[in-house]
């Protein structure tokens, strides 16, 4: 697929692990099954909905997929769409911008408005 960007949704401990270490191995779902699991832009809502629903403060990031080379692969996963997974650390040096992501007064979380169209 020619993708630039895909996402990556951190809980707060995790974010604030990745800003200090400049490195992120994985959410513990993440390592158990043997990558660090991305969405596309119009993926991240179904995204959120099904795994966010907790209202902790989460961050956003955007990952530049050209910075993680070869190690990003898209696979068939939910509802057989193709979703990006990073075969490797996450690194600092490949994201692009950070949102953080508060639940709104239903506890439901919203993709950042600029992202929605893509």
């Amino acid at each position: 697929m020619n993708q630039t960007y895909a996402y990556k949704i951190l809980r707060a401990c995790e974010f604030a692990a990745f800003d200090k270490d400049g490195q992120f191995t994985g959410s513990p779902v993440d390592i158990q099954d043997g990558y660090i699991h991305l969405s596309l832009a119009g993926q991240l809502q179904g995204t959120l909905d099904k795994h966010y629903t907790d209202g902790d403060m989460l961050s956003l990031v955007e990952v530049e997929l050209a910075a993680c080379g070869d190690d990003v692969k898209f696979e068939v996963s939910r509802g057989g769409a193709r979703f990006p997974h990073l075969y490797n650390t996450l690194y600092k040096s490949a994201i692009r911008r950070i949102w953080p992501l508060k639940a709104g007064a239903n506890g439901q979380y919203k993709v950042p408005l600029e992202l929605e169209d893509r």
